[in-house]
Parts: structure tokens; sequence; C-alpha cells
């Protein structure tokens, strides 16, 4: 093997906005103390994800490492279901790294599985924790995601997602009862908020 992808998706649970998916690609043998700090998202401060995102861009534009963070709607979500979503978001981002199915190796979180192409792969309970491409891919994966519910919140201020990301939170659905859903929630993860 000459590359390692990570996988990891965000967003999965959420009542609106896109579900996340991330994947980064190393050479085998990565020196991680070019990238300090890596752990799965949900340990590291929001203020760090923001910092590791950064350091990793500027990796890529320095030619050591590649990422990609595919974003599939909420649209699509209803459509097709969470499941489909994910393994499209996954399929998009392994299309546009283009690695060589014959010299890598991609770990997934989770439940994930890459397309069949891909004789290599892993998945692995817990990844986010134990692997530093599957904790960068989510990182990259829920920073991605959080900046565009950021910029969600301009347009439909009523909702708050800048503070709750479109999490199902008690303020979130106490919203959702008082203005009714809006284009961006996935309805049918909403049955019970309304």
């Amino acid at each position: 093997m000459k590359w390692i992808v990570g996988i990891d998706e965000a967003g999965r649970g959420a009542l609106a906005g896109p579900v996340s998916v991330g994947a980064v690609l190393v050479p085998k043998g990565f020196d991680w103390s070019l990238i300090p700090g890596v752990a799965d998202s949900k340990q590291v401060t929001p203020k760090n994800r923001e910092a590791i995102f950064r350091r990793a861009q500027k990796l890529e534009k320095e030619g050591k490492l590649q990422y990609v963070v595919s974003l599939v709607s909420e649209k699509i979500i209803d459509k097709k279901g969470i499941t489909f979503a994910v393994r499209q978001g996954i399929e998009r981002a392994l299309a546009k790294l283009a690695p060589d199915p014959r010299y890598t190796y991609i770990k997934l979180d989770g439940l994930l599985n890459a397309p069949d192409t891909f004789p290599h792969q892993k998945t692995i309970i817990k990844g986010d924790v134990t692997e530093k491409e599957i904790s960068l891919a989510s990182i990259m994966a829920k920073v991605t995601r959080d900046r565009y519910m950021v910029r969600l919140a301009k347009k439909h201020s009523a909702y708050g997602f800048e503070v709750h990301k479109g999490y199902g939170t008690l303020a979130h659905r106490k919203n959702i009862k008082k203005h009714g859903l809006g284009v961006m929630h996935r309805t049918t993860f909403c049955k019970s908020c309304q």
C-alpha cells in the first residue's frame, strides 16, 4: 500500500442541512507531527478544529495530503434515506480523490463502507477515536458542515443554526414548532417536532 484514506461523516442525526462526508488521503507512513492535535472531532474544541482544518489546507497546498468533503443535501436524505446519502457522499469523495485502488488502503468509521472497487478497506468501530486518518476526515467533515450551517443561519435566522448546527436541541425543536419547517429541514427526521 502506498496510500491510506480515512473516511468519516458529520451531521448524520441532524434535523436540518446536509450530511457531510470527509475523506483524507495521506501517504503510508505520514508524519502526524505535521498536524498536531488530531483526534475525534467530538473531542476537539471548535477553535482547535478550525486550526486543524486550516493546517490541513496548508498541507494540501504543500502536496503532503489531500482531502475532499462531500455535502449531500437534505432533499436527497428525505428522498433516498440517510444511508443512501452517506454512501453517495463516500462515492463522490473517492471519485474526486481518485486514488488507485490497487495501492490504497481505506479506513472507514463505524458502519461505513467504500465501493467494492476498493478491495483494501476496513470498517473500524470507533475509528474516529483510534485512527488519525479517520479523525482528520471527521474534523474536515464537521468544520465544513458547521461553516455551512452558520452561513445558512444568516438566511434563516429564526432557527438558531449558528448555535446548534441543525441538531435536534430543545431550542431547535421549539423554533420548528413556532415557525414550521424550513426548506433546509429533513422532513423525514422532523415528524415528531411539529
